[in-house]
């Protein structure tokens, strides 16, 4: 289990979304409000974001808890950005995969996050290989159930599909090969942020700076509303748009995505 934030809108500090709020993604590594399984995240966390005039984000993640690298305090309290996504980590399985395993993995313009598990992992997706090129499998910067879902997601952004249908697609693709996972995904391009409620918590907040999407509250702001589950959720700066996702019924791609 895990809690992430994605945010669009005008340029902030990242300490601003992430380590300032009452409850923020910083305190969240301890002590989240809403968190229903797992109590602490503390196997690694990371942040993405992007700079003015460049479509590719930079990312800073690290293996440890975020409240112990007093480094990333001093990054987030100057650098700024219109769009980011952050996480930290509650790991499925124990692992050697470090800083890697830790969300937000990246690929062209996109940076992506997993909160949840995939039960059974890694024997209940193990079907699932037989649809990605094995170039896509041997690049996996991990070997953790968010990085497979990970590489399942970016075939089908490669294949053409949007953020929507990509990530829509894939949770019914692996809810159906391991019923009982939770699937809370966010994505997003920089201009946009994409998301799944499937088996966890997720909110958003519209305000006059920009939008946030988050697995909990950072404060006590009312505005906060809170996404059913099994829906998805495409957001922009000013406008959120949620529809409902269907129960399993996609087949799984019979021969590998190109």
């Amino acid at each position: 289990m895990c809690r992430h934030l994605a945010y669009l809108g005008r340029a902030e500090p990242l300490g601003r979304l992430l380590t300032e709020p009452s409850h923020s993604l910083y305190r969240q590594s301890w002590a989240p409000r809403h968190q229903r399984h797992g109590t602490v995240n503390a196997d690694g966390f990371g942040v993405g974001w992007y700079a003015e005039g460049d479509p590719v984000p930079a990312r800073y993640r690290r293996a440890g808890p975020i409240w112990a690298d007093r480094s990333f305090a001093d990054l987030a309290r100057v650098v700024r950005a219109s769009a980011l996504l952050a996480a930290v980590r509650d790991a499925t399985l124990a692992g050697a995969d470090a800083e890697a395993a830790a969300a937000p993995f990246a690929s062209g313009p996109w940076l992506f996050s997993h909160n949840g598990a995939v039960k059974g992992w890694p024997r209940s997706l193990s079907p699932l290989t037989e649809t990605l090129p094995a170039a896509d499998l041997l690049d996996m910067e991990a070997r953790n159930d968010s990085a497979f879902v990970w590489a399942l997601v970016l075939a089908r952004l490669r294949a053409g599909d949007d953020e929507g249908q990509a990530l829509a697609a894939t949770v019914l693709e692996v809810a159906e090969a391991a019923p009982g996972s939770r699937l809370n995904l966010l994505l997003s391009n920089g201009e946009s942020i994409t998301a799944t409620t499937w088996g966890d918590t997720l909110w958003y907040l519209t305000c006059p700076r920009g939008t946030v999407v988050a697995s909990e509250p950072y404060d006590d702001d009312p505005h906060w509303q809170e996404v059913p589950d099994r829906t998805l959720l495409a957001a922009s700066r000013t406008d959120v748009l949620l529809t409902p996702l269907k129960e399993p019924s996609v087949e799984p791609l019979k021969e590998p995505r190109t």
